[in-house]
């Protein structure tokens, strides 16, 4: 089954020339079944760029899912056309008393300040509260899932000296957990912060599971309740060339960025990057909407709680 997209959402065109099957919300009218409803709180600066980014992984699926896309009335996103925004986003406050399958609230540009220094942290706050009732599962990339960590359990973040950034592996700690099926011991996952979360915090943490890290770049995949919530450190989700695109943006700019590690071939950004982490970026998000969605929401969307 394909994804249900909005009508002319950009990332369709983009993905049916990848052969990835989607369909726009007039001819899934037609389709009797219930969706699996799945809210995206986009916090990227570029916002289409990451729309497609997700709805790429969550294509790989033979279930329907119906995408829809949530802002924040606090911020005013600068890289994004505003009618793009009020085309496909609707803000927090009129989905409150909506109920979704599964929810991915991605990464934003403000790490490096104190949560409660964010502008948008008051509405953030009320977004995590909402969460814990309105979705049955949902995934914290990156800056969401510092916050998430930190909101929920009390676990601090703490500043880098220089950016992580590049492809690190990572070892899988709890092989037989649904969310690793077909997983190798080892997987590659894109990193791109400047603040970390340790190992220790999570662990003193029973409520917590630490199912992925790596010696070199700190745990990667913290799960809690049982599988409603997943906090991922880094991005499964990008693309092969986003770290590229980020890397020569910040040349020269910033001191404390430097060439991505594991992801040109020979080191050389001329020869351009050596893809390792895609398929099992497909897999994750193929056992988390099986798995934790698809097989524990309950058919009334309304019973979620």
């Amino acid at each position: 089954m394909p994804l249900r997209l909005p009508d002319r959402l950009p990332a369709i065109d983009l993905l049916k020339h990848e052969n990835i099957f989607v369909m726009d919300t007039t001819r899934a009218h037609a389709q009797d079944i219930r969706p699996l409803r799945i809210v995206i709180l986009n916090l990227m600066p570029l916002k289409i760029t990451t729309e497609t980014d997700l709805i790429r992984l969550l294509s790989n699926t033979p279930l329907q899912i119906d995408v829809n896309f949530m802002k924040l009335r606090s911020h005013t996103p600068k890289n994004t056309p505003i009618e793009h925004m009020m085309m496909f986003y609707r803000d927090f406050d009129s989905m409150r008393d909506e109920r979704f399958d599964g929810m991915i609230i991605t990464g934003a540009p403000v790490e490096q300040m104190a949560f409660e220094e964010v502008s948008y942290w008051p509405e953030m706050v009320d977004i995590f509260q909402w969460a814990r009732t309105h979705v049955t599962s949902t995934l914290y990339i990156c800056w969401a899932a510092q916050a998430g960590l930190y909101y929920y359990y009390g676990v601090p973040k703490y500043p880098l000296p220089q950016k992580m950034f590049g492809i690190y592996e990572q070892h899988v700690l709890q092989p037989l957990m649904p969310i690793f099926r077909g997983f190798d011991d080892t997987f590659m996952m894109p990193q791109s912060r400047h603040t970390e979360v340790h190992a220790d915090d999570i662990l003193a943490r029973p409520e917590l599971q630490l199912i992925a890290e790596s010696p070199a770049s700190g745990p990667s995949i913290v799960m809690a309740r049982g599988g409603r919530e997943f906090f991922i450190t880094g991005h499964l989700e990008y693309a092969p060339g986003t770290l590229d695109t980020e890397y020569r943006r910040d040349l020269g700019i910033r001191s404390d960025v430097g060439l991505p590690r594991h992801y040109y071939v020979d080191d050389n950004p001329e020869l351009g990057p050596r893809v390792t982490w895609r398929a099992h970026a497909n897999l994750f998000y193929s056992n988390w909407i099986n798995y934790y969605v698809y097989q524990e929401t309950p058919y009334d969307i309304n019973a979620i709680r």
